[in-house]
């Protein structure tokens, strides 16, 4: 395949490269996957607080916490996927080395927000719930919520380093 992409020309005499392919599907794996795993966030952690809402209102601005939190993985995502935009260029000057390194970094940034996503949303649903039933559980899930994001930052800080090879 890569032999097929390298050899190819378009109409206005511009080479094709498959190290270009590489990095545009870096760009668009960090910006997908994330968006998943914010989505996902969003719907679980979403569902326990209109479960809780029902017959508790008064805690539901307390308990956004959790969908904000999802929210900020698609944020990284877009800062990721925005990088490796402007950094994906003439085929002539991008070799494989940075398609693989820009396509590795995406998939960095997308799959610790898919993970992030999954842990912040489960976290939150029963988080949630639970802090309706007793108050003290608030700064337990605070904490947790915490250390989910930090999956996703942890995520982040490896794809800006891997994007700059």
């Amino acid at each position: 395949m890569l032999f097929i992409l390298d050899t190819m020309d378009n109409p206005d005499e511009t080479p094709i490269s498959a190290s270009t392919f590489f990095g545009f599907m870096g760009v668009s794996m960090a910006l997908v996957l994330a968006n998943l795993g914010a989505g996902y966030g969003t719907f679980k952690a979403g569902a326990g607080i209109a479960a809780i809402g029902i017959w508790k209102p008064e805690i539901i601005m307390k308990s956004l916490i959790p969908v904000v939190m999802a929210g900020i993985l698609g944020i990284y995502g877009m800062i990721v996927a925005v990088l490796l935009s402007q950094k994906v260029g003439n085929p002539s000057g991008y070799t494989y080395k940075n398609g693989f390194a820009h396509m590795a970094s995406g998939l960095c940034c997308g799959c610790s927000c898919i993970a992030a996503g999954f842990a912040i949303g489960i976290v939150g649903d029963v988080g949630v719930r639970g802090n309706a039933q007793q108050e003290r559980l608030f700064v337990g899930l605070i904490l947790i919520l915490i250390f989910a994001e930090a999956l996703a930052l942890y995520g982040l800080i490896v794809s800006l380093i891997l994007s700059q090879s």
